[in-house]
């Protein structure tokens, strides 16, 4: 469905033509600092004024790393234009999220996916990994792709639900606490992160020293459903990027604009001057101390992004949602 929109990038063959792959470097000759710096400098696709001109790809694949890959999904087929992260280890893959579109004509998320391991065996010379897919939240705009993993061969899908989240990982006083995943070589921690959403966790990779944090915190309009909760959440990851190695915060959306406090409305399907997706681990700390300062729910505006309680009407909603998933 979807064209190339650039010659001369490596592109991972679906049979579709609608993922695209920007390999920046040989990683090896980067350092870390390097590595971070280029991802707080990434312009990623952001839509089109005019979708029916669209040529980007369904999927944008940015290569971090030889085993670490963000993926985002076209504004022209959601406006949400989520990020998704694979984190390859020596034995599974991690998957977190799925997007928005169900269809994998239309998104091909799956093939993608298979298509980086195959590219990932020629390195390793293992074809074979298992696919551990898990979600940052339960709101449908991070699970709509499950179902192009549902009865696939090694695959191990996490629902987005309470039930399905605490079994799976453990958590027997959620949400103190955090649980490990084991990807053979990479292991990762699952922090409880409640707030936005009741079964929200962030991931942190020692690897690539990423706080993967989903609806969490991100450059956008944060919309948060229990407050107090929320603020207990963002208290957790201060604390533990103070003792932990955290060079970068990725969230799940970018909705910010590059001038200070601006953001896209909900909606919007060009976003030409964004903000960086990547945050630092001193923005969780300016907002834990808004956060601390404030008596009753009220709405913090900050530079990179801005969080507000949400409305009755909107618990509802969520609710509601929240409900069809149990």
């Amino acid at each position: 469905m979807k064209k190339l929109l650039l010659a001369g990038l490596l592109v991972i063959s679906t049979g579709l033509s609608s993922a695209q792959t920007i390999d920046v470097r040989d990683s090896s000759n980067y350092s870390s600092k390097a590595l971070a710096l280029q991802l707080h400098q990434k312009k990623w696709i952001h839509g089109s004024a005019d979708c029916k001109s669209n040529a980007d790809p369904a999927l944008e694949v940015f290569r971090y790393d030889q085993s670490s890959y963000i993926l985002r999904q076209n504004k022209c087929l959601s406006y949400e234009a989520p990020f998704i992260y694979v984190l390859f280890g020596d034995e599974k893959v991690l998957v977190l999220d799925t997007g928005a579109t169900e269809s994998e004509l239309d998104f091909p998320l799956y093939e993608t996916v298979r298509s980086l391991i195959a590219e990932q065996s020629e390195q390793d010379g293992k074809t074979e990994k298992e696919l551990l897919v898990i979600h940052s939240h339960s709101h449908n705009d991070h699970y709509t792709g499950d179902s192009q993993f549902e009865g696939k061969p090694n695959v191990t899908l996490v629902k987005p639900n309470n039930e399905a989240v605490v079994q799976f990982f453990v958590f027997n006083e959620w949400p103190n606490g955090s649980a490990n995943i084991e990807l053979g070589g990479r292991t990762l921690t699952i922090i409880p992160t409640p707030g936005h959403q009741e079964e929200a966790i962030t991931v942190y990779d020692p690897h690539t020293k990423w706080l993967l944090t989903g609806d969490t915190f991100y450059p956008g309009y944060i919309y948060v459903k229990d407050w107090d909760d929320y603020r207990k959440s963002i208290a957790r990851l201060v604390s533990f990027s103070n003792t932990h190695d955290v060079s970068t915060v990725l969230g799940a959306h970018i909705e910010m604009t590059d001038k200070a406090s601006e953001y896209y409305p909900i909606g919007t399907i060009y976003q030409p001057n964004e903000a960086p997706l990547a945050l630092l681990p001193e923005n969780l700390a300016t907002l834990n101390s808004e956060l601390m300062k404030l008596e009753k729910p009220k709405n913090v505006i900050l530079n990179e992004f801005i969080v507000a309680p949400m409305n009755i009407f909107q618990k509802t909603i969520s609710n509601i949602a929240r409900w069809i998933i149990q």
